[in-house]
């Protein structure tokens, strides 16, 4: 790419991030459980059916890895904060390898 097509995708970058929205880094996954409820459902011994599902985000920010359980309710919302995080670290990755290949045209001008 030459330096005015790489400076233009740099731009067109930082709008897309200045676009994302709320986010959050981490996973989101679906369990069921089993209690500790003698005679309960979940413990049938033939066709045991677990309590849930429940969901619950895991994620690890500055080093420290931490989860917790999102209400039904909030799971579609909690989703889109998930992808947004996602795209945001593509996006910052992109815009990286651009600095790195702009530097080098940079470098390669001044031979």
């Amino acid at each position: 790419m030459r330096r005015k097509q790489i400076e233009q995708r740099i731009r067109q970058l930082k709008k897309e991030l200045a676009g994302l929205g709320p986010m959050h880094p981490g996973c989101l996954s679906k369990q069921y459980n089993v209690c500790g409820t003698p005679g309960c459902r979940c413990k049938e011994p033939k066709q045991p059916r677990k309590h849930g599902p429940y969901y619950q985000l895991s994620y690890t920010w500055r080093g420290k890895s931490s989860s917790r359980f999102v209400r039904q309710e909030q799971v579609e919302e909690m989703c889109a904060k998930v992808a947004n995080y996602q795209r945001f670290r593509e996006l910052v990755n992109q815009w990286v390898d651009l600095a790195i290949a702009l530097d080098q045209t940079e470098r390669d001008r001044g031979r």
